[in-house]
């Protein structure tokens, strides 16, 4: 029996092994047709829908392939990934010879005084001596240009030139929430953390709006060849708006966005109120759509691997339980500026303590706005999440995004900084699933490498760079699809449109040369899409 299906015919056809619809109850069909960006006809049979072939239609043949809705990466940074095309792939690197050597490389052709930058999708950890490179080291590799190495999004390492440039001297003091890093001897090592980053953010040249837009439009292309059709990105600045909207109207953007605009920077109530006016200003022109919105606010809590906010002390650190970025009741004010105004709040929180004071935060603005929209507040990673935090996050209604591929990367500078058993009580998704939690999945690249079918295969190894840890938290396939697709759908309130297959949902899917949901494990961790479909366009073919 064929589904129903309109009289129309089809733009594209796709007959397959199976096409997992991922909507409850219902079985795999063999044969779906989208038309005009929507899904218009599912059916049994391969070819329950030849009747929809008319002259325009493109027709795929993949008789062993299977077909899923496309993924979301709920937690992720596209227009970090896009400013780091074009940086010295240090990632490539083992050592830090060869990551010197990269660098030396790329001075050797570029003009002095001009900028030097890496990629971001790196560990230290990863390389043979386990550390960040210095200043002393960056000097070595070249003294005619200011360098950045940045790992991630707060953490930076520079030359002599860059900090000179940014201002910083062995006199500068550390920011609220920032670090400068010395050594033993009291002399600055090149490396800044969290909020000390700013210096540096305010001196780096900016790009023209055109490489701006030439750098999405390969980042999201990246996204998109890994199975991802919408990205969740969580640190946008409030400027960079315009710029995902130039990159829209030039049909540059791949991939669908979902941007939280950065509050990090956002400190007192009239920073909060003058960045809500620019994002109240966006939503009144009506430059929402369904493949460019705005989300809300992103704030953080706590640091990270480093610096994550613990109830008890870091290993070999009696004195030392990370660090909390906010006051409660500042943080607090904040959210609830935020919500106020109609916006919805992901909070990061990474330590058992700072998710224990993020949510006395948060039930705290429940109780100020009683009724609020299910999902306006959500936790962002939720780490080291104990029993007790589970139970108050559940009764709240606060999703959780999670992230793998970043508990992956950096398992072994955790272990360093927390020790074997707290790191391998990261991400307890069996508990939060059994419990009843609304959990989603993502990657927070650059931590984490992005990628539909690495992050499933990671929750249901728990493999990391450290060996399998915490084999109990893992989850079944079914499920690591589920939080990329269904519940990713749900988090962001677009479960009508998005997250499964069904007429009159949008045509994003992917089509798997293997089956994901049975496939060998092996297999399953380096397993790319043969083509990646958003609202009804193939973005990604192989």
């Amino acid at each position: 029996m064929t589904d129903p299906a309109p009289a129309s015919t089809a733009g594209l056809l796709i007959r397959a092994a199976a096409v997992h619809t991922l909507v409850p109850g219902e079985p795999p069909r063999r044969a779906i047709a989208v038309t005009g960006g929507r899904i218009t006809a599912l059916a049994p049979a391969p070819d329950g829908l030849d009747a929809l072939i008319g002259p325009d239609t493109e027709v795929v043949d993949a008789p062993g392939s299977t077909v899923l809705p496309a993924f979301d990466d709920t937690h992720t940074h596209l227009v970090l990934a896009a400013q780091s095309v074009h940086g010295v792939p240090v990632h490539r690197a083992r050592d830090l010879t060869e990551f010197l050597g990269l660098i030396r490389e790329r001075a050797a052709r570029t003009p002095a005084g001009e900028w030097i930058h890496t990629t971001v999708n790196w560990q230290e950890a990863l390389l043979t001596e386990q550390r960040m490179p210095t200043t002393a080291e960056l000097d070595a590799a070249t003294a005619d240009h200011p360098v950045l190495v940045r790992r991630g999004a707060y953490n930076m390492v520079l030359n002599s030139a860059a900090l000179r440039l940014a201002g910083i001297t062995e006199a500068t003091e550390a920011p609220p929430g920032g670090v400068i890093e010395r050594d033993e001897h009291g002399r600055l090592t090149g490396r800044l953390v969290n909020r000390a980053v700013e210096p540096v953010e305010r001196v780096l040249p900016r790009p023209t709006l055109a490489e701006r837009i030439e750098g999405l439009r390969a980042a999201s292309a990246a996204f998109a060849a890994t199975g991802i059709g919408t990205v969740r990105d969580c640190l946008v600045p409030v400027e960079d708006l315009d710029v995902l909207d130039a990159a829209r109207a030039e049909g540059a953007l791949a991939v669908r966005v979902r941007a939280l605009v950065s509050g990090f920077a956002a400190r007192t109530p009239e920073q909060v109120d003058a960045l809500l006016d620019r994002m109240d200003a966006w939503r009144a022109a009506g430059r929402d759509d369904d493949r460019l919105s705005l989300w809300g606010v992103k704030f953080g809590i706590d640091g990270g691997f480093e610096a994550g906010a613990l109830e008890e002390p870091y290993q070999g650190q009696p004195c030392y339980h990370g660090r909390l970025l906010w006051e409660p009741v500042e943080l607090l004010a904040a959210v609830d500026r935020v919500v106020g105004r109609g916006w919805r709040v992901g909070v990061h929180a990474w330590g058992d303590r700072g998710l224990r004071v993020l949510l006395d935060v948060f039930e705290q603005v429940v109780k100020r706005r009683p009724g609020l929209p299910p999902g306006t507040l959500v936790v962002e990673h939720g780490g080291l999440a104990r029993p007790e935090q589970r139970a108050r996050a559940i009764a709240l209604g606060v999703p959780v995004t999670v992230q793998h591929p970043l508990l992956h990367d950096g398992a072994l500078t955790q272990q360093r900084a927390w020790g074997e058993e707290r790191t391998a009580a990261l991400f307890p998704l069996r508990e939060w699933l059994d419990e009843g939690a609304l959990l989603t999945g993502g990657s927070d690249f650059p931590v984490g490498p992005y990628g539909a079918m690495v992050s499933v295969w990671g929750m249901t190894t728990r493999d990391t760079t450290a060996g399998v840890i915490g084999p109990e938290h893992a989850i079944g396939r079914a499920e690591a699809v589920a939080l990329h697709t269904v519940n990713a759908a749900r988090l962001t309130g677009e479960s009508g449109v998005r997250g499964s297959l069904r007429p009159g949902a949008y045509a994003d899917l992917t089509v798997w040369p293997l089956d994901p949901l049975d496939c060998p494990a092996d297999a399953l961790r380096e397993l790319l899409p043969s083509r990646t479909v958003v609202n009804g366009r193939t973005v990604h073919h192989m």
